[in-house]
């Protein structure tokens, strides 16, 4: 009896459930019915537009000077006075005297000199003298013998006292260049700057005996600085005339600028491409362009209003810089993002009934998230910068045109 009480309970609270189960999902509202998303590709697009300027080169180099030299004495001795500007930071000027060495011994050689060269002179005189006496005294002597019929002997030349004569001269000449050989000995005991320079180092002191061809010193010139900038050939290709260029040659001139940061600030120097190396980098399998900037540490201008508190800096030797050289001005090129190119070097372009072609480019420049090619493109037209990784020639896609619409 239990039994089945307890049968009859569990199958009404099991009819319980269901009908109320049954209840809750006959109430619950219907599910929206929502149209299917089309199956046409969504595509992001930019549009080309045409080029009417000169392409951009960009490169990056480490400034470095345009001539660089050791300062080392010609002659030996104790230095006795430096410049105040010889020392590391300093600058001197061309001609300008950077230390005297002691000249007291090589005042004394020239005048030894000197006074050995007057000695020649004398020693000329008399050769001259006895020369003449000895040609004098040998026609006296042909002519008595013409006067009495016998015959006249040559003489020879130790006779005429030639030879004692030309060594006299000799002896003249060889003192003359030992007095210049003093001169220029004292002129060389001031060392002077041979250009207009900045010191890069100096290792002399008052009192330090030097040796002829001991560096004391290293200087650089303050009228130019160079930037190596290593291009890729297809890059270098993009500067006009790259290899006719001359080093020196200012007919000849690829305007280039020359960009740095320094502190808070951004500054730029003009500058021209001087020449191009003639051989690839070994190791990077580059070529070499050479930019040349004037007046390095005085003509730089900031840019974008941006000058630090602190003036306008040079532009540093060893600094590692920007460098915006102007390439060449096709006929045609077309600029556009670079997401927009494809490998291959191809271009996706949408027409106006959303259809899509491929286009084969030829690239020019990469710079920065901006491409530069040539090809069958015009000048506003729309192409695909993402969105979609595959297309066949004539496939119809969506637009953001067709999502704001």
């Amino acid at each position: 009896m239990r039994r089945t009480i307890s049968f009859l309970v569990a199958v009404v609270i099991l009819a319980g459930s269901g009908a109320l189960a049954y209840f809750l999902v006959s109430m619950a509202p219907e599910p929206e019915r929502r149209k299917p998303p089309p199956q046409i590709p969504f595509a992001q697009t930019a549009r080309v537009v045409a080029g009417d300027r000169a392409i951009p080169v960009h490169g990056a180099g480490t400034v470095r000077p345009s001539a660089e030299i050791d300062i080392t004495p010609q002659v030996s001795g104790r230095v006795t006075w430096i410049n105040p500007g010889f020392q590391s930071g300093g600058r001197v000027a061309a001609g300008q005297t950077i230390l005297h060495i002691e000249d007291a011994d090589y005042l004394y050689r020239l005048r030894e000199a000197e006074a050995d060269l007057e000695a020649q002179r004398v020693a000329l005189l008399t050769a001259r003298e006895q020369a003449a006496v000895a040609r004098a005294e040998y026609e006296q002597y042909a002519g008595r013998r013409i006067g009495t019929g016998s015959p006249v002997y040559e003489t020879g030349p130790l006779t005429l006292r030639e030879p004692q004569l030309k060594a006299a001269q000799a002896a003249l000449n060889r003192g003359k260049a030992k007095v210049a050989e003093a001169e220029l000995a004292l002129y060389r005991t001031q060392v002077r700057a041979p250009f207009d320079g900045y010191v890069r180092e100096e290792a002399v002191d008052v009192g330090q005996f030097v040796n002829a061809g001991q560096p004391v010193g290293r200087l650089f010139a303050a009228d130019a600085v160079e930037v190596i900038v290593p291009l890729a050939d297809t890059n270098a290709a993009l500067i006009p005339a790259l290899w006719e260029l001359r080093a020196g040659d200012a007919k000849r001139r690829v305007d280039a600028r020359v960009i740095a940061r320094y502190g808070d600030g951004i500054y730029a120097w003009d500058g021209y491409v001087d020449r191009a190396e003639v051989s690839l980098d070994e190791r990077t399998r580059t070529i070499d362009v050479i930019v040349r900037v004037l007046d390095p540490f005085s003509s730089g201008a900031p840019l974008d209003g941006t000058a630090g508190t602190s003036g306008i800096p040079p532009l540093l030797v060893g600094k590692f810089v920007e460098v915006r050289i102007q390439g060449i001005s096709p006929d045609t090129y077309f600029r556009m993002p670079r997401s927009a190119l494809q490998p291959g070097d191809e271009v996706w372009t949408v027409d106006e009934d959303r259809r899509v072609g491929i286009v084969p480019v030829r690239v020019l420049q990469r710079i920065d998230d901006e491409a530069f090619v040539t090809g069958a493109l015009q000048d506003g037209q729309l192409v695909v910068t993402g969105g979609i990784q595959f297309v066949t020639e004539g496939m119809v896609v969506r637009t953001g045109a067709d999502t704001a619409g």
